[in-house]
């Protein structure tokens, strides 16, 4: 029970890697404020019998991370909850099918980028307050190995390569307050966005990698409850690479 009593805040949980980690983290003894996009009865089911499986709190904010005051009301609803967050999961990310930069608007690019960077930039700001008053926590974001070999679109692979950006100087400005930030870089997964790449570019992705397979959510999670444990305590600023060995 890795996470037993804390509270955690995971961001995208409804479904692939976010779910995992929801699972993951409620099975260890977290109380998880989840957030999604929108309501699901069969996301509200799972998350009350994951709930009762583990004698934990698991209660859903709505939000969408495209809109600004969203996540603003998001952050707000969580600390009035008065909850001490210990941790925080930016892990909400969105993903285009693939094409070319000449097939690529700017809107585009601008709307990955607010997802995939902004808003989590802006919801760590206003959840870390509390962190900082309280001298712990641990923040989590999901990058990708895209951000190091450029193996998605123009915007995916540029905003996951700013979230490490991002990442390593949160982590010099909270280090003195005791909160450590750090980055999971998923390989190609077996998750709903993962299986938006063509099947020849998924044979190629898979045969560069030490395994020889897509990852799984769950290997994804496991590595993200490392670093929000205790076990990573003098751990921060860093990138948990989770590719199967991109060499």
């Amino acid at each position: 029970m890795l996470l037993q009593g804390l509270t955690a805040v995971v961001t995208g949980c409804n479904r692939g890697i976010g779910k995992a980690i929801l699972t993951a983290m409620a099975s260890e003894g977290a109380s998880v404020f989840a957030i999604v996009r929108k309501e699901d009865p069969s996301f509200t089911e799972h998350c009350a019998s994951l709930a009762e499986a583990h004698g934990v709190e698991i209660p859903i904010v709505y939000a969408d991370f495209e809109q600004e005051d969203e996540v603003k009301a998001a952050a707000k609803q969580i600390l009035q909850s008065k909850k001490g967050v210990d941790i925080l999961v930016n892990n909400i990310g969105v993903a285009q099918p693939p094409r070319m930069l000449a097939m690529t608007n700017m809107e585009t690019i601008r709307n990955v980028f607010q997802v995939n960077l902004f808003s989590g930039i802006l919801f760590t700001q206003l959840i870390t307050k509390a962190m900082m008053r309280r001298k712990r926590g641990s923040v989590i974001f999901l990058s990708s190995s895209a951000a190091f070999d450029g193996g998605a679109n123009i915007e995916y692979s540029a905003s996951k390569a700013a979230v490490i950006g991002a990442v390593k100087r949160l982590a010099i400005e909270l280090g003195q307050f005791g909160v450590r930030v750090n980055a999971v870089a998923p390989g190609l997964t077996d998750t709903d966005m993962g299986n938006m790449t063509p099947q020849e570019d998924m044979q190629v992705a898979v045969s560069r990698n030490v395994m020889k397979r897509l990852g799984k959510p769950e290997e994804v999670a496991d590595a993200v409850v490392f670093l929000a444990s205790e076990l990573s305590r003098f751990i921060t600023g860093q990138v948990l690479r989770v590719d199967g060995g991109l060499l």
